[in-house]
């Protein structure tokens, strides 16, 4: 077998290359995050980076931002943050998708979200009883079922993946922003005002009784 040397050396610049950029430390964390349900800090942290980092590329105002509990493929360790673990956290190609929804069609979001033990959200507060999502808040007021609001997804879901039918009818605003970069970016920002990534629990979504 004849081995074509320069195709080596151009392969192993390229590896080393990625390896360089994977190993590249854009945060902290004093704690480490893992996810679990309801609600859990590394939730809070990419839904609020997918809100805060959207409102900026989009240009509009987000009322609420939602990943899937599935979505969430690895955890955030303790010490430095690189970019190979946003991409371990988010390894899909996913994009961020705006839609504006009616209260009644997010009240039915949320239920479904209430029947899967709760998701990451950023916005929103509830409470779950019999699989129903009960005493809604939406940025701190409650929700009005004849209101409109913008919500922020990704496309997975805004297409009507892990079964989340009612939101396939409305319009999506899309334009190839990807999650894994909001969430890279918010890293960022959080680290140049000398912040960790560790988002804390605030009871977004709570057991009823």
């Amino acid at each position: 077998m004849v081995v074509d040397s320069s195709m080596v050396q151009l392969l192993a610049a390229y590896k080393d290359s990625i390896n360089k950029t994977m190993n590249t430390v854009i945060g902290f964390s004093t704690q480490g995050l893992t996810k679990k349900q309801p609600e859990s800090g590394l939730g809070n942290f990419m839904t609020d980076a997918m809100r805060y980092m959207s409102e900026k590329k989009f240009k509009k105002h987000i009322h609420a931002a939602f990943v899937n509990y599935g979505g969430v493929r690895a955890y955030l360790p303790k010490g430095d943050i690189t970019i190979g673990n946003m991409f371990e956290l988010m390894p899909f190609e996913n994009v961020v998708v705006l839609q504006d929804i009616k209260g009644d069609s997010l009240q039915s979001f949320l239920n479904a979200i209430a029947e899967r033990n709760g998701w990451p959200i950023s916005g929103i507060s509830f409470g779950i009883k019999d699989n129903k999502a009960i005493n809604i808040m939406v940025e701190g007021k409650p929700l009005e079922t004849a209101a409109i609001y913008t919500i922020a997804n990704s496309d997975y879901i805004a297409n009507g993946g892990d079964a989340i039918k009612m939101l396939k009818p409305f319009p999506q605003y899309n334009i190839g922003y990807l999650l894994r970069d909001a969430l890279i970016a918010y890293t960022q920002w959080l680290t140049e005002k000398g912040q960790s990534v560790d988002a804390k629990t605030e009871k977004r979504i709570v057991y009823a009784r």
